[in-house]
């Protein structure tokens, strides 16, 4: 195991793309020689230690560089079991050492130019350019004010280059009419619901499309997931278009899973002109969860908080990621996943601050089933002054069987208490487990509704293949929009197709 990175094992280095000078290798050997015994370093030429709590980031089996996934626990990483949660080890290492706030920092996707290179090079010319008699003073002067600006000036413009130029701070988009239907009754104050549709398996289209004109008049916005557990169905965008077509509003779910920067960008573009308008920004499943044969499961192009970062960037900014002007830019409304029972409530609302700072303007959970949790992790997110920028739509499935009750029990991020397990089992015993499911989740909608104005904005329902039960839960549950008669109307001309 690595000295400073509590990981399971040395990780194979990269190799560089191209041919290096003797001397350069050299470095690069010298470098790997150090840093691979202490930190488990695969040379990614990209490092992020100072920023970490000096525990590479690179050890997490999705490569990513910003914080942990939805499924982040204390015990073990939910893709290898052999190996912690190298993210909840930063964390708890940064807390501890009072650095948390350095987390905030919204860090870059790889430069794969350098990777399998040193960083070392990087390090020395940034000293050169400093002065090598300043840098020393300052990172020895008595001042810890002086040596924090030494030190940052040595390093920032290392992890940080001139195409990304990542901080710390809250980002609010600019100001602008309303672009969705979704984001129009958020901002009115509306207690609203979204809900998912199952992408179908195969080219017929006919019952998800029957699915969509019965749903679509109880919800402000309806979810296409995007290979849910790596496993392929009809993609996001497609379902979304269709939705479109069909008088419905979309929000794409578009996962890093398998996707390259340049990918991710023009997929987002080509859906703003087909008329889609929110856009949901996940980290995705691990490949692991796939069946196989099983694709390369190493590393994520991007992770979610990059996502955010780029949009917020192509929307308000008017730039691709490579700097070049975007002369009509997308209007989008930005969300991404939160986690409220992943991890610890401190570390998932500094991972959440996060993804606001990054340009989330509403986020959807991860299922809830125990309230008093859910308050917990409200209460962090308030002392990190998150719910004042961010709309916040709690997840709600109905349990349709015991079966099903217990399998959620291993979903990573999902907590199932005792309580809602042993009322399933009772109800699976007497025949009516369906029933009992969907009055659990009337039970709990109840008490999420009475936190709107504290920090809760809606809903988003997550039916599980169960796509019909939908209307019934917001009808029972007194969900149903205010222009409940003429949103299908309203809807089918929300978002003409751009010229």
């Amino acid at each position: 195991m690595p000295g400073f990175t509590p990981g399971r094992r040395w990780q194979p280095a990269y190799s560089p793309f191209k041919r290096d000078r003797f001397v350069d290798r050299l470095l690069e050997l010298l470098e790997y020689s150090v840093k691979g015994p202490l930190f488990g370093c695969r040379m990614c030429g990209n490092c992020l230690l100072q920023e970490t709590a000096f525990i590479c980031p690179m050890e997490c089996p999705k490569g990513l560089r910003n914080g942990p996934c939805g499924g982040s626990t204390p015990e073990h990483c939910y893709v290898d079991d052999t190996r912690p949660c190298i993210w909840y080890k930063i964390y708890e290492r940064s807390f501890r050492m009072g650095r948390e706030d350095n987390l905030l920092e919204v860090l870059p996707p790889l430069d794969w130019e350098k990777v399998g290179t040193d960083t070392w090079r990087d390090v020395l010319r940034q000293v050169a350019k400093i002065g090598v008699k300043k840098a020393a003073g300052g990172l020895l002067s008595r001042s810890a004010e002086t040596r924090t600006a030494t030190w940052d000036g040595i390093f920032r413009p290392v992890r940080q280059p001139d195409w990304w130029q990542g901080d710390r701070v809250y980002h609010p988009p600019v100001p602008a009419e309303p672009v969705s239907t979704l984001e129009r009754r958020l901002r009115l104050g509306e207690f609203v619901v979204t809900s998912e549709i199952t992408p179908p398996l195969s080219c017929k289209t006919d019952k998800m499309i029957r699915h969509i004109e019965a749903t679509r008049s109880y919800v402000s916005g309806l979810n296409f997931t995007d290979n849910a557990s790596a496993t392929p169905r009809m993609t996001s965008w497609a379902c979304g278009q269709i939705a479109v077509a069909h008088g419905a509003e979309p929000v794409l779910q578009i996962s890093a899973r398998n996707r390259s920067r340049s990918n991710f960008q023009s997929e987002v573009i080509g859906a703003a002109v087909l008329g889609i308008r929110n856009i949901l920004c996940i980290s995705g499943d691990s490949a692991r969860l796939s069946p196989p044969p099983r694709e390369k499961m190493e590393i994520n192009d991007l992770d979610a908080v990059q996502m955010l970062w780029i949009l917020r960037r192509m929307r308000d900014e008017g730039k691709y990621l490579d700097g070049r002007e975007i002369k009509c830019p997308p209007k989008l409304f930005l969300g991404a996943a939160a986690s409220p029972f992943a991890s610890s409530p401190k570390f998932q609302a500094l991972r959440e601050q996060k993804k606001v700072h990054a340009g989330a303007q509403f986020f959807q959970t991860n299922l809830v089933f125990d309230i008093p949790g859910m308050e917990t992790w409200l209460n962090e997110l308030a002392k990190r002054n998150v719910l004042d920028k961010v709309y916040i739509l709690i997840g709600i499935t109905p349990i349709k069987s015991l079966k099903m009750a217990t399998m959620l029990k291993e979903v990573p991020g999902v907590y199932v208490p005792e309580s809602i397990l042993q009322r399933m089992s009772a109800a699976n015993a007497a025949g009516n487990a369906t029933e009992e499911g969907v009055q659990i989740a009337l039970e709990l909608i109840s008490k999420i509704k009475a936190y709107h104005g504290q920090g809760i904005h809606g809903i988003h329902l997550m039916p599980v293949a169960w796509d019909e039960i939908v209307p019934r839960i917001v009808s029972e549950a007194g969900l149903t929009p205010k222009d409940f008669e003429h949103t299908s109307q309203e809807q089918s001309n929300a978002h003409p197709i751009e010229k």
